[in-house]
């Protein structure tokens, strides 16, 4: 218990450290944040995550350290859909490109906050009642239907943004990268602190799917928070590294959607049949690969001017 005890006091100390030096010192401010930075930093957040990767072989275990790179490749394909969210909301908002990394920055506070609360739920209740296990599983594949038939160009989060924006009373203008500012003498909100929690709130929406996925990989609630918050911690950096090109990535959605409904078969069929982790790993690991290379090799045709003409 000591023990378990103080790897997440260190875990917490890890990432307190981590989030201190990405917003304090290499990202003072707010600026632009170029593809070059941007990939660096991805560089330097999946490096630390393969190193923590490491630790838990050498503390945990080998089965342990599968489990968590398992769990952290699925949920950071999963995170890449989500990118697709944080564009429409941006776009919405008209959150410039300067700001953007401030209110990604702040997102992942809560995330922190609600992960621990869906990951601690979840894992006690599948202890707890066998037919959770079930339940997760056909939520799985709900969502890996929705994600495969998923519309493109679909903004559903744009309703919640919608919605949200007549409820709070916001400033009609940013006030640089301000939460709140005051208009008339009143202190009010800004645009970027709604938009903030409208990120919040579409984390919230989408660990619905995402928690269940990597809890089908793992029940050990250390294994499924770290690779959890070391894949959102890197999902900013992320962002601003494949935000051109990921319109280009037509098949995606298709891919994590096999993903989703793979995960879903694991669950449902685990009183029967067992799938060893490392197996799940080469499964999940092949369908990215396939998904990014007929992505590429069959790109979107560009729509032609001539199809609008009389």
């Amino acid at each position: 218990m000591t023990e378990s005890i103080w790897f997440w006091v260190g875990f917490l100390a890890l990432v307190a450290v981590l989030m201190a030096f990405d917003l304090g010192l290499f990202n003072r401010g707010s600026k632009h944040i170029d593809a070059k930075k941007a990939i660096r930093m991805t560089i330097v957040w999946i490096s630390i995550a393969v190193l923590f990767g490491i630790f838990v072989l050498f503390t945990l275990g080998t089965d342990k350290a599968i489990e968590f790179y398992t769990g952290y490749i699925v949920e950071e394909s999963m995170s890449i859909d989500n990118l697709f969210v944080f564009i429409l909301i941006f776009s919405f908002f008209k959150i410039p490109d300067d700001y953007q990394h401030k209110a990604l920055y702040y997102g992942i506070f809560g995330a922190l906050i609600f992960r621990a609360i869906f990951i601690f739920a979840g894992a006690e209740l599948m202890e707890r009642f066998d037919i959770v296990i079930y339940i997760f599983g056909i939520i799985l594949l709900i969502a890996a239907l929705k994600t495969i038939f998923k519309k493109s160009g679909e903004e559903e989060e744009n309703k919640m943004a919608i919605w949200l924006s007549k409820v709070f009373k916001t400033s009609p203008e940013l006030d640089g990268d301000k939460f709140f500012t005051r208009v008339d003498g009143k202190l009010i909100m800004t645009p970027l602190l709604l938009c903030v929690i409208v990120i919040e709130l579409s984390d919230v929406i989408f660990a619905l799917d995402s928690i269940p996925a990597v809890l089908a990989i793992s029940t050990d609630t250390f294994i499924v928070y770290t690779s959890n918050i070391f894949a959102i911690m890197g999902l900013r950096s992320l962002y601003f590294t494949i935000k051109e090109s990921m319109k280009s990535l037509r098949f995606l959605n298709y891919g994590l959607g096999i993903i989703l409904a793979f995960v879903a078969f694991k669950l449902l069929t685990e009183k029967f049949i067992e799938i060893p982790v490392l197996a799940s790993l080469l499964v999940i690991i092949t369908v990215l690969a396939i998904t990014v290379i007929l992505s590429l090799k069959f790109k979107e045709p560009a729509t032609q001017s001539s199809d609008v003409k009389e």
